[in-house]
Order: C-alpha cells, then sequence, then structure tokens
C-alpha cells in the first residue's frame, strides 16, 4: 500500500505509456453465439489503436492462441484470468505523482451491482496486472468501476449520481464519503454530479457514455433533441447542471454538444449508443460509429474540431455495443511516468 496523497488522476489525452484490453470470455457474453463476431471487433480496435501507441491484451489461457491469430503481432498479450472484458471498469485507475511516478487504484469491483454472478476473477484483475508490471498499488474501499468518472488532470471529476450513488453499489456511504474517498484517491479538488446517464445502459449511468472532459474548461454532452425520446430529459437536466457548473478553479464550462444517434434495438432491447464513448490514444483518437451517416459525421466533425492535432478513426462499433458497452469500455490508459516501462 502506498501513501496516495501526492498522487492525481491525469486526464486522458496526457501521453500513454500504452493501453490495456481484455480478450473477450465467450461464457460471459449476453450473445455467446456472437462470440466470432465480437472478438472481431475487438481486434479491429485492438489493431487500430497499435498503430498510435503499445497495447498490452489482458487474456485467458485458453485463448492465448486466439486472440494471437486476430490480433496484431504488436500487441503483447498478458495471461491473465478474467471473467469478462470490461478493462475499463474492472481494471486499475492509473494516477501519478509529482515526481512522475506512476500507481494503481484498485477499485472494488462486484459487476455493476452484482448482475452477474461471476466477477471475482475480474475482482482480482488490478492487482495481478500491477504486480504483474511492477506498479504500486493503492486499495480503495468503495466498489467503483472505472467508466463512471472522468477526469481533467486539473482537479476536477465527472461522475453520475445514478451510478455512485447507487444502493447496490455502496449501500452504506454517504455521498460526503463516496466524495471523501475520490478525492483521496484522484486528488481531485472538485466532483462535478450529473443525474443520469443514458436509458437502458445496463451500468445504471456511466458517465463515459453521458459526458467527457475536453482540454481547455470544454465539455462534450451528448444530447437528445427529440422530446419523445427516454434520453430527452435526462440530457436536458444534465445540460442546465454544466450551465451552473465550472471547473476546479472556478472557470466557467464550455459545453460542446454532440447529437446522440438514432435509437437501435438488438432483439427487441434498445442499444445504448454514445458517441462520447470515444477513446483517446497518442495522436489520434478512436470514436465509435453506428451506421447513421449523418449524426456519424456530425459527431467525428465535432471531435476533429475540438481536437485538430490527433487523427480521428472511426470504427463500427455495434459488435460491441450489442454486448452492452463500447469503445471506452474495453480500454484503460497508463500514463506515461517515469518508472513505467
Amino acid at each position: 500500500m502506498i501513501d496516495i496523497a501526492n498522487y492525481s488522476m491525469p486526464a486522458e489525452w496526457e501521453e500513454h505509456q500504452r493501453t490495456f484490453i481484455a480478450w473477450p470470455v465467450k461464457s460471459s457474453m449476453l450473445y455467446a453465439e456472437n462470440h466470432e463476431t465480437v472478438c472481431a471487433g475487438y481486434a479491429e480496435i485492438v489493431n487500430a489503436i497499435c498503430e498510435f501507441e503499445p497495447v498490452t491484451v489482458i487474456v485467458n489461457h485458453d485463448s492465448l492462441e486466439e486472440a494471437r491469430r486476430m490480433c496484431s503481432p504488436q500487441a503483447e498479450l498478458l495471461d491473465i484470468p478474467h471473467d469478462d472484458a470490461w478493462m475499463r471498469d474492472n481494471g486499475p485507475t492509473f494516477v501519478r505523482n509529482a515526481n512522475g511516478e506512476v500507481a494503481g487504484i484498485d477499485w472494488r469491483f462486484n459487476a455493476w451491482g452484482e448482475k452477474h454472478p461471476d466477477f471475482h476473477l475480474d475482482d482480482m484483475v488490478t492487482e495481478r496486472l500491477l504486480d504483474a508490471l511492477g506498479i504500486p498499488m493503492y486499495g480503495s474501499n468503495i466498489v467503483l468501476e472505472g467508466g463512471s468518472i472522468h477526469s481533467d488532470g486539473s482537479g476536477a471529476l465527472l461522475t453520475t449520481e445514478q451510478c455512485l450513488l447507487n444502493k447496490n453499489r455502496n449501500p452504506y456511504s454517504t455521498k460526503p464519503e463516496i466524495e471523501a474517498e475520490l478525492k483521496k484517491c484522484l486528488g481531485v479538488k472538485k466532483i462535478i454530479w450529473l443525474s443520469k446517464g443514458l436509458a437502458g445502459d445496463e451500468t445504471d449511468g456511466h458517465i463515459d457514455n453521458t459526458a467527457c472532459f475536453a482540454p481547455a474548461s470544454r465539455i462534450l454532452l451528448q444530447v437528445c433533441n427529440d422530446m419523445n425520446d427516454l434520453n430527452y430529459n435526462s440530457s436536458l437536466e444534465n445540460k442546465n447542471i454544466l450551465k451552473r457548473e465550472t471547473d476546479a478553479d472556478t472557470r466557467k464550462l464550455d459545453i460542446i454538444e454532440i447529437e446522440q444517434p438514432p435509437p437501435v434495438k438488438y432483439k427487441a432491447k434498445r442499444l445504448t449508443l454514445s458517441y462520447i464513448n470515444f477513446y483517446i490514444v497518442n495522436g489520434g483518437i478512436i470514436m465509435p460509429v453506428f451506421g447513421a451517416s449523418k449524426t456519424d459525421d456530425a459527431a467525428a466533425a465535432v471531435l476533429r474540431e475540438i481536437f485538430p492535432e490527433r487523427k480521428v478513426v472511426t470504427l463500427d462499433a455495434m459488435s460491441i455495443v450489442t454486448e452492452g458497452g463500447g469503445i471506452h469500455c474495453i480500454t484503460q490508459q497508463m500514463p506515461k511516468g517515469v518508472n513505467t516501462r
């Protein structure tokens, strides 16, 4: 255990040492018949990121051959047992101190409020990964998934009440107690609480489907302009909250709106589609698209304007979305540090 007091969570757009992704596990999939298609979708993301920075893929032993066959030879495979393939949520949140030393936060993980029975291997992934890397670890006492938080790297954190205050995560913790733990672990001074995430999101409103920081006190927010849509009221409420908020240095936030894609159902279930669920890499952005040319193109144009120095790579994310997540959900960045390799 380390003294976490001098560490803080960098912004995602700061330089990465590498990206971590966990390989799909057929037995845990919602639709096991789509296993090959989902693996192909993961491999496409792995290979796209390899063009920008190193990638380590966490793989169960019996899937090593499959992952090696499908992924770029540039990708490193690391044999660590896991139950499911959402590295953002059960992997470490990396923090860094003023000396440039990187450490990892090991949050407690309970499969999004015990929605799935098998999560005990996932709850051990962070400890095993950090041990393999030789990176110091700090163990937190709260249940938290990485997709529920987003840092601007300058003292502010975004999250939603729907997720972090949900009784299926931390039933005996109050909002002030959770805030205090986040500030201690992540080195933030201010927490911006949005109300809800997207309709139908199994994660109970993860922020990485809803809103994220961008440089210079900007926030990207997915909005819904259809008053009959389930996301209309919540996106309007979140926009109004952000209008009243500031960053940690009391600067007003510049809200950049991105219109949501048209609703899509799979086997009668509405999918959670989000353009906010993109992933920033060194020199690029890996962005999900959903076959809706008008909104796909408009979202890509916004990201090119906000991040003009980065190449925006668009990937069809439907195979992953049918399993309940997106590109950001399967990735976890490790920032550059003096003790990383």
